[in-house]
């Protein structure tokens, strides 16, 4: 197995220019605004107005990541939903309806091979959480698939 397989301690991604250069940035340029604004209390109103763009500023880069994970969230639950009512045996297509987006979600790495055997494990509650789905793969699926 190649050192670049994913598994469940490398399945995690960050954007680094997100989060280890906007986010800190912008925090910090709150923190500054804020700073600056306390210390020349008597001065303009201005200095008020730059914390509350800085706060802006920075609720808008969360709330943009937040959306774009919610539609990814999306797209993976319909996407699993497809492979699962292809891949498992009738009983359980059956019941694919009963997976919560936050299974599906953790399903995503499991290998077409296992999915039945984990699906089964979810819908009869002995995996519930995604940390305890993920850790019961065998086999991971790459996140990101070659093109076709």
């Amino acid at each position: 197995m190649s050192s670049d397989r994913q598994s469940y301690a490398t399945h995690r991604r960050f954007l680094p220019l997100y989060h280890f250069v906007a986010i800190p940035l912008l925090s910090i340029n709150l923190i500054v605004r804020i700073v600056y604004a306390f210390r020349h209390a008597g001065g303009a109103a201005i200095n008020w107005w730059e914390v509350i763009v800085a706060l802006a500023l920075l609720l808008l880069a969360l709330l943009s990541r937040y959306m774009v994970l919610r539609v990814q969230d999306r797209v993976i639950a319909l996407e699993e939903t497809q492979r699962l009512m292809r891949c498992l045996p009738e009983d359980l297509r059956a019941r694919v309806g009963e997976l919560r987006t936050r299974h599906l979600i953790a399903m995503r790495f499991c290998d077409d091979a296992e999915v039945a055997g984990l699906t089964r494990a979810v819908l009869n509650g002995e995996a519930g959480t995604p940390g305890e789905i993920k850790k019961r793969i065998k086999t991971w699926r790459p996140d990101v698939r070659p093109r076709a």
